[in-house]
């Protein structure tokens, strides 16, 4: 925790945040640490569960379905974003918070005492639940708790949140995997629950909590966005199963997927989103870009080391830890008050970076490329992410009314979490198709080796990052009112 204050403190003091009215200041200092204590739980989870992942699969023989693990994730928690936003805009984001960390830890255990890959899926599921009703819930906190000057700084800090998890969770990770088991990787994670609740939970409590207009009537949840949200989650596992089940009879679960899920993404985000129209359409657009592409493609890093390089997890999953210090960099480069006229021009970069490290990435698939190439390589992409993420966070809340930012929150949330489906679920196809299931669980032992299972995964994401590049131009609001 000191670590965390020490390097939160670094980042607003070089923001001019540090003194009283910033975020670390004494009317913020306790919110801001306990949120940010949230997101190193999260960021926890990711890193070290990427790292653990691979042994897992193959341990519980579900390598084929290894994308889907992931996926999962992401599916559940467009259900859970959706809700989270109702009922913070209805009742303030203090319980879907404590809600989404209980389940998250919950679907943790669930994870870690699975004896077959479904049950794994299934905690993977539930955490997902749990994590989409928390990150809506951190916007909401975000918008209601901070003036418009001190957003981008405490994105800033969620960023330098993931520092230490993306430095320290690989390598404890891999340690605890290749010496106790991938197991207690997912067990022990719960146990970091207690200080996220203790230091968040109180502060909320006191300036987050309630309704955004305390005199207007109650805000009743909307049932037929609700139904849009089951439908968006049902549709997409629908086509997960269908791209892991490459059979024709997969046809008629990917038909019955494409049905449910296109009329509900286009009721629940706003719209214009996907022709890219200026302004906010463009900004939820541009996160699904981002982060679908991106995530896609990292999830399928470790696996590549391991089986085709030979790495060990614990390596495989340090050749990432870069990532989370420049990822905090372009967050604390996107904060600066000299860089808000030419944040669109930012972005534009950031993809360009970010569609270069995934384009790069499977160049180790080439005996004679070195393996520390991958860890350079995403250092820049992670760079050109903490650009793109938080700006679209700041823009997001910009372009939103009081009353309306949990509902944006969660359509900014569901693109994220509907590309990232989507994408390893289209990611996860190819490779399967390719013989990349088969050979990644045989590859140590067998020397079977199929490297364009994994470039059919890299290359298609690295388009979708040029074409994010083009979505960041059209970010600026279309003249008039909104």
């Amino acid at each position: 925790m000191a670590a965390l204050d020490s390097s939160n403190s670094r980042i607003a003091d070089a923001a001019g945040q540090g003194k009283p009215g910033g975020v670390l200041g004494r009317e913020h200092r306790a919110l801001s640490v306990g949120i940010v204590s949230v997101v190193m739980l999260i960021a926890f989870e990711a890193t070290a569960v990427g790292t653990a992942m691979p042994v897992a699969a193959r341990e519980l023989h579900g390598v084929p379905l290894y994308a889907f693990a992931f996926s999962a994730y992401f599916t559940t928690s467009l259900f859970a974003m959706v809700l989270s936003g109702q009922w913070s805009d209805r009742a303030g984001p203090l319980a879907p918070v404590t809600v989404g960390i209980t389940a998250f830890a919950a679907g943790l255990l669930m994870s870690g005492t699975a004896g077959a890959m479904w049950l794994f899926i299934l905690g993977r599921a539930v955490q997902g639940l749990g994590g989409g009703m928390v990150i809506v819930g951190l916007y909401v906190v975000v918008s209601r708790a901070y003036e418009e000057r001190l957003r981008p700084a405490i994105m800033a800090a969620f960023a330098a949140g993931w520092v230490i998890p993306s430095i320290v969770g690989p390598l404890a990770a891999g340690t605890v995997t290749e010496r106790l088991g991938w197991r207690w990787v997912f067990v022990g994670i719960p146990v970091l629950v207690v200080l996220p609740l203790a230091l968040a939970l109180p502060a909320i409590r006191r300036m987050a909590s309630g309704p955004a207009d305390p005199e207007a009537p109650a805000v009743p949840f909307d049932g037929r966005r609700i139904r849009l949200a089951l439908g968006i989650s049902l549709g997409a596992g629908l086509l997960q199963y269908a791209g892991q089940d490459l059979r024709w009879l997969s046809l008629a679960p990917a038909v019955a997927g494409v049905a449910l899920l296109v009329p509900a993404a286009l009721g629940l985000l706003p719209r214009g989103t996907y022709r890219a129209a200026r302004g906010l359409p463009s900004v939820v657009l541009l996160r699904g870009v981002a982060a679908g592409a991106f995530i896609s493609a990292e999830s399928f890093v470790p696996l590549m080391l391991v089986t085709e390089r030979g790495v060990s997890p614990t390596l495989a999953g340090l050749s990432l830890a870069v990532g989370g210090a420049t990822w905090a960099l372009g967050s604390y480069i996107q904060s600066r008050p000299r860089v808000e006229p030419y944040r669109e021009r930012l972005m534009v970069l950031g993809m360009l970076l970010v569609a270069a490290a995934i384009a790069t990435a499977p160049s180790v698939l080439l005996p004679s490329v070195p393996v520390w190439i991958v860890g350079v390589a995403w250092g820049f992409g992670c760079l050109g992410m903490g650009m793109v993420i938080a700006s679209t966070s700041v823009l997001l809340l910009k372009l939103s009314a009081p009353e309306e930012a949990g509902t944006n929150s969660a359509a900014l949330q569901i693109s994220d979490g509907l590309s990232n489906a989507l994408l390893l679920t289209a990611g996860g196809a190819a490779f399967a198709a390719l013989g990349g299931g088969s050979a990644a669980g045989h590859a140590a032992s067998a020397g079977g080796s199929h490297p364009v299972a994994f470039a059919a995964v890299f290359l298609p994401m690295a388009a979708v990052g040029l074409a994010g590049a083009w979505v960041a131009t059209r970010l600026r609001a279309a003249p008039g009112p909104r």
